[in-house]
């Protein structure tokens, strides 16, 4: 069965009974997702797991979703139905190649982490990152969290033991060890947590929009360094320079963002069989802290 007969058998299970087809959809990578045209209603992106990793994972999205727009002020997509099999969305358009477009994201962006400071690390339950849990459980200790719960995490994984040799393994001990060295003591605060370019796009209107959350309270600068290490656009530049003014961001800002994107390089690493050079990366952040003979 193709992955678009999949999602419309399921959206006719559902109660969808006006959909007529479904149009696949790329730059997903954890799921499967299309476009269902609709006889009486406007189009709607849906996507579903062929297998999926757990019951809770579309209704955990959906809740994400809601935090960033309801405690966040962003705009999501509107959630039409989250089951256990599907996910149903109301349908954004690509983000526009505008600088103007990044400038206001980057002041929603800021007012986000600004104005929702929590004072634990963590999240009410456990959610999910692609097709891996990201537990969430409340630690005072931002660097005691973000080592036990977003780095050493990654290290049971088999495709993580299978990249990774002992070096780097306790390479990345010792770097969880020194974190409070390496990076500020800052209060946590909603983050997206999964906000790489893919997921920043538009409303009908132009707005900056986001999808595919995997929330929590954490540190800011973790949704800071996925856009910076996803290939952003150059038009994005302005987003960057705006979003350290809003912020008072100190400028030793660009050298902490290698480890703090250490967190989703292995992510990466654990779930994917091309891991789009996140092996590569992961070694080189580490390199400075393997022993030496």
């Amino acid at each position: 069965m193709s992955s678009t007969t999949m999602l419309l058998d399921r959206l006719l299970q559902a109660g969808m009974r006006d959909v007529v087809t479904v149009e696949p959809v790329a730059g997903g990578v954890a799921a499967l997702a299309g476009i269902a045209t609709r006889r009486d209603a406007p189009p709607v992106f849906v996507k579903g797991f062929a297998d999926a990793p757990a019951e809770g994972v579309f209704v955990a999205e959906a809740e994400g979703l809601a935090a960033l727009r309801e405690l966040g002020g962003m705009a999501t997509p509107e959630v039409l139905l989250a089951d256990p099999e599907l996910l149903v969305l109301s349908v954004l358009r690509p983000r526009p190649h505008t600088e103007s477009f990044w400038e206001q994201l980057a002041h929603l962006l800021a007012r986000m982490h600004t104005s929702t400071t929590h004072p634990r690390f963590g999240w009410h339950h456990d959610n999910w990152l692609g097709r891996r849990r990201q537990v969430n459980t409340w630690h005072d200790d931002g660097f005691a969290f973000f080592a036990e719960h977003r780095l050493l995490r990654w290290l049971g994984e088999p495709r993580v033991e299978a990249a990774l040799d002992a070096a780097d393994r306790a390479a990345l001990e010792r770097l969880c060890h020194r974190l409070p060295d390496l990076l500020p003591d800052r209060p946590a605060c909603l983050t997206h947590g999964d906000l790489w370019t893919q997921n920043i796009m538009a409303t009908p209107d132009g707005q900056p929009a986001l999808i595919d959350p995997a929330v929590s309270y954490m540190w800011a600068e973790v949704d800071l360094a996925h856009v910076w290490s996803t290939s952003p656009p150059p038009e994005a530049q302005r987003f960057f320079q705006v979003y350290a003014d809003l912020t008072s961001l100190d400028d030793g800002w660009q050298a902490r963002m290698p480890v703090i994107q250490l967190r989703q390089h292995l992510a990466v690493l654990a779930q994917f069989d091309d891991d789009w050079g996140a092996g590569e990366q992961i070694r080189a952040t580490l390199a400075p802290f393997r022993t030496r003979s």
